[in-house]
């Protein structure tokens, strides 16, 4: 008995040294393309910090690692998210986005904010500085609201 438990052992041990070989695709381009909301809208910086702490690491083509992304299966874990995360909201191509649709994101993050939605609980428990107090999330709330309203007049 003891020895088919060391086999097991052993042969878990071989796989998970394996799989940390098999790295994902890095979402870091660090540029600001000119579809990036930041060239569309001006963003105040307040409001730019908590997005970049609560939301760009999913939802831009700028994503800051943190040390765990290295072992497997959490870069897997990531990868996914960010993926995930990007084809709902991108803030590096809202440019690309139609008014309409612009307007809709903007409307569908305050709702989300509201709801304490997002930024999602396991994405804040190992993330302190993506935790938004009530103001934070007024003061986003408020800007996006503003920005929304700003691009319907436009439209």
């Amino acid at each position: 008995m003891r020895r088919i438990v060391k086999k097991i052992l052993l042969v878990l041990l071989v796989v998970f040294i394996a799989i940390q070989f098999i790295q994902p695709a890095r979402n870091a381009s660090n540029q600001v393309l000119p579809n990036d909301i930041s060239k569309l809208v001006k963003i105040p910086d307040s409001v730019q910090v908590l997005l970049k702490n609560a939301c760009y690491d999913c939802h831009s083509n700028n994503t800051s690692y943190p040390w765990y992304v290295n072992i497997q299966p959490m870069g897997w874990l990531m990868a996914k998210h960010i993926k995930e995360g990007k084809a709902v909201l991108n803030f590096s191509d809202f440019g690309s986005y139609t008014n309409r649709r612009q307007i809709s994101k903007l409307k569908s993050i305050v709702n989300q904010i509201k709801d304490d939605e997002m930024p999602l609980s396991s994405y804040k428990w190992m993330h302190k500085n993506a935790r938004l107090s009530k103001e934070g999330k007024d003061l986003i709330i408020d800007w996006m609201n503003k920005t929304a309203d700003s691009l319907s007049a436009n439209n």
